[in-house]
């Protein structure tokens, strides 16, 4: 699948030790992450200012965050399509690298719910979704062949 991490999901992950982390590893290891540089920069200047996290460190994420995922130039979106117009690179990013979910934490996004076709969900919305394909997947892996599912 094709993902865009929201900033907030991505400090998460980075800043804590809890579903966005193991959310994040998931998805790397998994799908196609998709960020653009002002979200790049969102996730730099937050880890340095607010989390206070070493710039060493901030640097190693940084470059460790552009060799697994994918940077696009962001489509351009309709100031109008949300109410905080931060959230456009978001937005944006998804759109033009053809993203099936955005994953956040941000409520304006989610007020959304669905931009195009991208559908927007928290961290244990997606987790959840994930499990119950798998699970699924599973129950059809271990059905004998000739048989209906």
């Amino acid at each position: 699948m094709r993902i865009v991490l929201d900033s907030n999901v991505i400090v998460a992950a980075f800043a804590t030790r809890g579903l966005c982390a193991a959310l994040f590893e998931y998805c790397v290891e998994n799908h196609e992450i998709f960020l653009c540089s002002a979200m790049l920069k969102e996730i730099t200047r937050v880890l340095r200012k607010r989390i206070k996290v070493p710039l060493s460190t901030v640097d190693e994420i940084e470059l460790y965050l552009k060799d697994s995922t994918s940077l696009v130039k962001p489509a351009r979106i309709d100031p109008r399509v949300c109410r905080d117009k931060n959230d456009l690179p978001v937005l944006g990013c998804a759109l033009s690298s053809l993203s099936e979910f955005i994953i956040t934490g941000d409520d304006d996004l989610l007020s959304l719910v669905r931009y195009e076709k991208i559908d927007i969900v928290t961290p244990r919305q997606f987790w959840e979704r994930v499990k119950t394909r798998g699970n699924r997947r599973k129950r059809k892996d271990r059905m004998p062949k000739g048989r209906p599912g």
